[in-house]
């Protein structure tokens, strides 16, 4: 016996951006997808013409492509899958299992009122059911549902669930403007996909027993269901944008590395025992349906910001460096020295939680024009302190080699001859290079800055400690 090829498939709508809760559901669907090796399919379910946008469409796929997840196939789109919806209509049409029904948005209404007013579900009550109409200008065509018993499934998280087929009425599976509805085109596109996994949030359980009857009745076996949980903030509400940034691309904005939101995505609503950093060779190898909890899962931006902290810190120098260059654009250093930037990250790596902050925190890397910190600046470069760093400006220009090593050298024997403490240059140098005085290690900043940077540095600092003698 063959085992099953797993599929699962991502279906966001291309209304918005991707937000945590789809990209968790992604994520999922991906991992599990992986671990199996078998195949995950982007779909895009644009049928709602008036809110679907290219946009929103570029977001989806911008977001996946940066946090690394990628599919084996799509992204499909719904829009060009009409024919495929039509056909399988006119199947159910010609085996009994649909029908048209001609009755009115007005006629649908009054009815709904009127079953109201008895206490009455108000579902559509089957007037077209058994009538034998044909089409129409403004007919629908309406699935033939069970009118009795139950519709039940296994559900891989929540365990069985069931409905009375009572409580679902004849659901519309084609609208009269010649469009399919949401619970037809998901359920052919799972059929024609080949998709054996339906993981996806809790919000859709009950869309599930509507899908399951159309399966029935097309005579196609169901794929497996697994409803997750939904996401909540730290204070147990749902998830919105009160709590910070929702949508992927905002955290990409924000400085947030991708595999650091993927982790902690990854830990909402599931969890391998008390770990909480994965490298994602390690998700795949450990992700299971059965340790996804029931409950909702609680995203903590803090947690996530520490993680962040903790994967700039590992990152891999050349990597860093090209994460951060968009970063520094972003503040008008264009096109900025690549030597110079891996440089400043692996100053600064320690230091920073977010591309962000790192960007912010290398300005004086790059920028030659900084304004000194007014209470550094008062307190360091006083006129008495110039006679030292023109000498020391001295020493450094004849310094073969300006590496952190011999630059340690040179200020050692400085001080040793001087008979004074590092403090006394390394202060009003670190204001005169960096413009503050608090930075990284005064010799990584040598070393990184070059020596033509720092003795020009140096020399500014001079004329401005000149201007200021009286």
């Amino acid at each position: 016996m063959t085992q099953e090829k797993i599929v699962t498939r991502f279906p966001p709508s291309p209304t918005g951006y991707l937000h945590i809760g789809g990209a968790r559901t992604a994520l999922y669907n991906w991992l599990f997808a992986r671990q199996k090796k078998g195949k995950f399919v982007l779909r895009i379910e644009d049928t709602d013409k008036e809110r679907s946008t290219d946009e929103a469409t570029r977001a989806i796929v911008d977001s996946l492509e940066w946090l690394g997840i990628e599919w084996d196939e799509g992204p499909y789109f719904q829009s060009r899958r009409y024919p495929i919806y039509q056909e399988m209509v006119e199947r159910l049409l010609s085996s009994g299992k649909a029908y048209y029904c001609h009755c009115t948005p007005e006629e649908l209404d009054t009815r709904r009122e009127a079953a109201k007013a008895l206490g009455l579900k108000p579902k559509y009550d089957g007037k077209c059911r058994d009538k034998g109409l044909g089409p129409g200008p403004n007919a629908v065509v309406r699935l033939k549902s069970p009118q009795g018993g139950k519709t039940v499934f296994h559900d891989l998280v929540k365990g069985s669930i069931s409905f009375q087929n009572e409580e679902l009425d004849d659901l519309v599976l084609w609208r009269s403007d010649g469009s399919p509805t949401y619970h037809l085109a998901v359920v052919v596109d799972d059929i024609t996909m080949g998709i054996t996994y339906v993981i996806r949030g809790d919000d859709h359980v009950n869309n599930t027993p509507r899908q399951i009857l159309i399966y029935q009745a097309l005579g196609e076996p169901l794929p497996h269901y697994a409803h997750v949980p939904m996401i909540l903030g730290p204070d147990r509400t749902r998830l919105s944008k009160r709590h910070g940034a929702t949508s992927v691309l905002a955290y990409r904005d924000m400085g947030y590395l991708p595999h650091a939101l993927l982790n902690a995505l990854a830990r909402v609503g599931w969890s391998y025992g008390d770990q909480e950093k994965f490298t994602v060779q390690e998700l795949i190898q450990k992700f299971s349906l059965d340790n996804v909890g029931k409950s909702a899962g609680i995203f903590n931006p803090d947690k996530l910001l520490d993680l962040n902290a903790q994967y700039i810190r590992e990152s891999d120098p050349e990597d860093l460096a090209e994460a951060l260059v968009p970063f520094l654009e972003r503040l008008g250093f264009q096109s900025p020295d690549r030597s110079r930037v891996r440089g400043a990250a692996e100053t600064l790596r320690m230091r920073s939680k977010t591309l962000v902050e790192m960007a912010e925190s290398a300005r004086f890397y790059f920028d030659d024009d900084f304004r000194y910190e007014e209470k550094a600046e008062r307190k360091f470069l006083k006129p008495d302190i110039a006679p030292l760093v023109k000498e020391t400006r001295v020493r450094l220009e004849s310094l073969d080699g300006f590496t952190q090593k011999n630059l340690e050298g040179l200020f050692l024997r400085i001080l040793d001859e001087k008979k004074i403490k590092l403090g006394e240059i390394a202060q009003p140098l670190r204001v005169a290079l960096t413009g503050t005085s608090v930075s990284p290690g005064l010799f990584e900043v040598m070393e990184v800055l070059g020596k033509e940077t720092v003795l020009r540095r140096m020399d500014k600092a001079l004329q401005h400690i000149a201007q200021k003698a009286p």
